[in-house]
């Protein structure tokens, strides 16, 4: 009987690295990515064209987000069966090391938000859109109720990986960094340039152990299971970015207003 383990031979860092079925989920899935990591919301806020409403609405909209992966990461620990599982050794080790990390990140996203001028406390504590949230409950519900191979592939490789290509786009200018104050700028950027880094290989990481879980040949069911995580991730995140670019025009236009005699004709013809 052949073993459909997969072991890694290649770089690390290139996708011809990894088993058929998992480049074949590249490939289909990069349109979707491509929507996300060149969203006009980046090439706004690279310009350092975005408003205070914009830019609010994204920092407040993806906050549940950055505050709650490394909850993400937990669900996904807890399904872990050390020594038993091929992959799950690696998976743990993963997790981990880098439940830290993004706690780290979460510090510094709330220094990015309040150079930008976003109340602590309406980061904290303020309503956040439906629109926006979406994305924070799917990743929860995904890390809770699927397995482990899907859960990272919608978290860890899916969102880590189109985020360091936005971030990337975003810190391909000095235009926005030099929006911001000297006082605040360092502190303002070190979310973005910390995920700017092209050799960043945490989703590679990600990718790696999914495949070490799923193996080289895996069920036709298991791997559509895989793309539709990577690609819902894209999704929503895409719908969380459309939301916050139309923030702008939703303040920009304001409901015209009505006298009472106007809205009681209006009622009358109704």
């Amino acid at each position: 009987m052949i073993s459909d383990e997969f072991i890694r031979t290649g770089d690390l860092q290139d996708i011809a690295s990894y088993p058929a079925w998992a480049q074949d989920m590249v490939g289909s899935c990069a349109d979707a990515r491509e929507r996300v990591a060149n969203h006009a919301l980046f090439h706004h806020m690279r310009d350092a064209e975005l408003d205070a409403s914009q830019a609010s609405t994204f920092l407040v909209g993806v906050w549940p987000v950055i505050e709650q992966f490394p909850q993400y990461m937990a669900q996904n620990l807890l399904k872990v069966q050390f020594g038993r599982t091929r992959g799950h050794d690696e998976a743990r080790r993963y997790l981990i090391r880098n439940i830290r990390v993004e706690q780290n990140h979460a510090d510094h996203w709330l220094e990015w938000a309040l150079a930008s001028g976003v109340e602590r406390e309406d980061l904290l504590h303020g309503e956040v859109p439906a629109e926006t949230h979406a994305l924070a409950h799917w990743c929860w519900h995904t890390c809770e109720r699927d397995s482990l191979a899907a859960g990272m592939a919608a978290t860890n490789y899916a969102i880590e990986g189109v985020t360091g290509d936005w971030s990337a786009l975003v810190c391909s200018k000095t235009d926005y960094e030099l929006s911001f104050d000297t006082s605040v700028r360092a502190k303002a950027m070190k979310w973005l340039k910390l995920h700017a880094r092209y050799d960043d290989e945490h989703p590679w990481e990600a990718l790696e152990i999914i495949c070490k879980v799923m193996g080289s040949n895996p069920t036709v069911r298991g791997a559509a299971l895989i793309r539709s995580r990577v690609i819902t991730s894209y999704e929503y995140m895409r719908l969380t970015l459309d939301h916050c670019l139309e923030a702008q025009e939703v303040v920009s236009r304001p409901a015209p207003l009505i006298s009472l005699a106007d809205y009681a004709q209006e009622r009358k013809r109704a």
